[in-house]
């Protein structure tokens, strides 16, 4: 069995790995970087336990860059500042990698060959394509990312992405320099926030199927804390995307579609339900022709409105923001491969 071949195309590929509270992990988790990486940027986020200091003083990887925070911003914030390190250093594709541990550093190119090849501005890690990983999930985990899988289909408007708090996530330059940073949460609203913004920039998102490790680490997010303050903000981006993309970018069939089911709707139900009012006031039963008034413009709006939840799902991006590959980096790509060492057909 032959190994897939590594990507040849002439990109630079850098890692942000956040460093908060992960001593125990980091040094680690660098070292097990592979040579297809040619800048790490290791963001100490103030960390209390002084993961930059650890990082130059026990590091000797010379493609290592320690920066500090003054103030803590969170996972976001420290992200963010990785990004904009590495696209001034650069980078073409940037993989974000954390420093728990939990991510294999031997998937980096793996998560980023979709952006890598030019099929996707964004990719990120799904630990729900593997039935055997989904077992090995805390079940709080399991349900609470399941839950948040399906507010952030809603708000970001993409349908096929899965796994949406998942971390380890590959970003090309482009991508990132076509969003405002001001605008994505620092916090653990990250992740998502993320996928709101490249839907709103109508990049092209890939999932890629991956393993998650879980080990002694203990993760900062607690689902059931954040689970309110999360439906909130979904809810809110929800309404801000609908708005944006079929009131005030377009106007379209399913605009049209939308606007007519929830008036429908809204009719049927206050109609019928000041009705239902006035016969239990009254004893009097409501007539057919009332209760057909009633019904028939909830029966429409509800049809309406999955016709319009089918083409907003048909309307996922599906051209690259990113520079196409060129002619060169396609026969490249196409031409073969030499076998690493090691790799050998068997």
């Amino acid at each position: 069995m032959s190994r897939i071949a590594p990507v040849r195309f002439d990109k630079r590929l850098a890692v942000v790995i956040p460093s908060y509270k992960v001593t125990d992990h980091v040094l680690g988790v660098i070292e097990a970087i592979g040579p297809e990486v040619q800048a790490i940027y290791v963001i100490d986020d103030c960390c209390p336990d002084g993961s930059g200091t650890l990082v130059e003083q026990r590091c000797t990887d010379p493609r290592v860059t320690v920066i500090r925070h003054e103030q803590n911003k969170g996972v976001g914030g420290a992200v963010m500042t990785g990004y904009t390190a590495a696209i001034a250093a650069g980078a073409d594709v940037i993989v974000k990698l954390d420093g728990d541990g939990q991510m294999n550093p031997a998937l980096i190119e793996t998560i980023a060959r979709p952006v890598l090849e030019g099929h996707a501005d964004y990719a990120k890690g799904n630990r729900f394509h593997s039935l055997w990983n989904v077992r090995q999930m805390p079940r709080v985990r399991l349900w609470g990312n399941a839950a948040l899988s399906f507010l952030t289909k809603l708000s970001s408007g993409y349908w096929r992405v899965f796994d949406p708090t998942n971390g380890y996530t590959a970003i090309h330059a482009k991508a990132a320099q076509a969003l405002e940073f001001r605008n994505i949460s620092e916090r653990y609203f990250f992740e998502t926030d993320m996928l709101i913004n490249l839907g709103n920039a109508r990049a092209v998102v890939a999932d890629v199927p991956m393993e998650a490790v879980y080990g002694d680490e203990t993760s900062n997010l607690h689902i059931r804390n954040v689970l309110g303050q999360f439906f909130t903000k979904h809810m809110r981006e929800l309404a801000k995307r609908i708005f944006y993309t079929y009131f005030l970018r377009d106007f379209n069939l399913a605009s049209a579609q939308l606007l007519l089911g929830l008036i429908l709707l809204a009719f049927g139900g206050v109609f019928g339900a000041i009705e239902w009012y006035i016969s239990i006031s009254t004893g009097a039963p409501a007539s057919t022709g009332t209760v057909m008034l009633a019904v028939l413009p909830i029966i429409l709006g509800f049809q309406l409105f999955l016709n319009f939840l089918a083409l907003d799902m048909s309307n996922e991006p599906r051209t690259p923001i990113q520079p196409a590959p060129s002619l060169a980096e396609l026969l490249a790509s196409a031409a073969p491969q030499p076998a690493r060492p090691g790799t050998a057909e068997r």
